[in-house]
């Protein structure tokens, strides 16, 4: 009896881990494709050009890329565009060796988007702020990854156009030298991000304690490994990065730079991070059965 019991059990769980297999591999999406329309093998100019895209694979001519994934954002967009050509032109001034672009990308923005940002363009020069408006929305998952294999910095920066964080922050990101704390949250948004935190650390990636954060600093070697890699397109997409980075022993560090809550976020508190927990657990079940691969592939 006892035997038998035994033996049941191991039965019940091999035919359980069998089943999260089958759920894991029947639920997987496909790594979408690398594609650009023709539209988007392009930036616009003010004057209305079109100037070819660079590659990732191409040699870095800029120092720093800054990458915008852009929605919907021509209210808020202005000022975090203010805010951060204003550091980086004082910052080449105080260093002319410093090269940098911004890099906006439209993810098929409904309002002025595209339009707000080709001002910049104009003012700046398309040498310097470049616009690329996708044709249809990616997720902001995708629109980085099309500006991140669009860019030609050395390093490359990921910043939301919220403007959450502020841009003299790069230097505490670069130098890793001060460690601050985050601008205080709501109760509910700050319940929700610990619970969050802990979900991440616990499935997918130990060593990052806020991987939500609107400023990412990748080399352009980390940065074509992992968004070749990327499955997701949408909000979890920052954990999977993470996660590959972690899993293809590319080093990894965290820097605490000042946030503010902005107004207007698409988020929908409780129903995105129950999202995001959803897409966390199957981050972890596709890769540990073997549903989705660390493969690389070259975009086109």
């Amino acid at each position: 009896m006892i035997i038998s019991q035994k033996s049941g059990k191991s039965s019940d769980r091999k035919y359980s881990h069998k089943q999260i297999c089958m759920i894991a591999h029947i639920t997987a999406i496909k790594m979408p494709t690398l594609h650009r329309h023709e539209e988007e093998k392009f930036f616009i100019t003010a004057e209305g050009r079109k100037e070819s895209v660079p590659s990732i694979h191409d040699p870095p001519t800029r120092e720093l890329s800054v990458v915008v994934p852009s929605y919907n954002e021509e209210d808020r967009l202005p000022l975090m565009m203010d805010e951060a050509l204003d550091y980086l032109e004082k910052r080449q001034k105080q260093d002319p060796s410093f090269t940098y672009e911004v890099i906006v990308v439209d993810d098929g923005s409904k309002d002025q988007t595209t339009k707000v940002a080709l001002k910049y363009c104009e003012k700046y020069g398309s040498d310097k702020v470049r616009v690329l408006s996708l044709v249809k929305n990616r997720g902001k998952g995708g629109a980085v990854r099309m500006g991140v294999f669009s860019s030609r910095g050395e390093k490359i920066l990921m910043a939301d156009a919220d403007g959450a964080t502020k841009f003299p922050d790069i230097e505490k990101v670069e130098e890793g030298l001060q460690n601050l704390q985050p601008w205080p949250r709501s109760y509910f948004r700050t319940l929700l991000m610990y619970g969050f935190h802990f979900l991440v650390w616990f499935l997918c990636v130990k060593e990052i304690r806020d991987t939500q954060c609107g400023f990412k600093l990748l080399t352009r070697e980390a940065a074509a490994q992992t968004f070749s890699t990327l499955h997701i397109e949408r909000w979890a997409f920052d954990v999977e990065l993470l996660y590959i980075a972690q899993h293809l022993r590319i080093p990894i560090a965290e820097v605490a730079v000042n946030w503010t809550e902005i107004e207007g976020s698409k988020l929908v508190p409780f129903w995105s991070w129950l999202q995001m927990g959803r897409d966390l657990l199957f981050i972890r079940l596709r890769y540990m059965t073997g549903a989705w691969q660390l493969e690389k592939r070259k975009y086109n």
